[in-house]
């Protein structure tokens, strides 16, 4: 069973060095592109973070980052997705 990305990065970005990129999030929407646009906006090695929903009926939002320099945009990406996931877990993990 072949399972198709749900991430994909746009092509046609004007730098080369992959610090700047925009990325396709299939099947989301405001709740994922609100929480990681807040926790990526706060790296020190971000200068640009933002998204937006093409279109009301389309369930994807597309996810712009541009990093400072130093780090790939895909990598910034990645960490936001983690620290969500961190975030996540340790709600779930705190006794009540």
């Amino acid at each position: 069973m072949q399972t198709e990305k749900k991430i994909t990065e746009i092509a046609g970005d004007e730098h080369d060095n992959q610090t700047s990129s925009t990325f396709v999030i299939e099947g989301e929407g405001h709740t994922l592109g609100n929480i990681l646009k807040n926790i990526i906006s706060n790296y020190a090695d971000v200068q640009f973070c933002g998204y937006t929903l093409p279109h009301p009926v389309e369930n994807k939002i597309h996810f712009r980052i541009q990093s400072t320099g130093k780090t790939k945009a895909i990598e910034i990406l990645k960490r936001g997705l983690e620290d969500i996931k961190f975030i996540c877990d340790t709600v779930l993990e705190t006794p009540m």
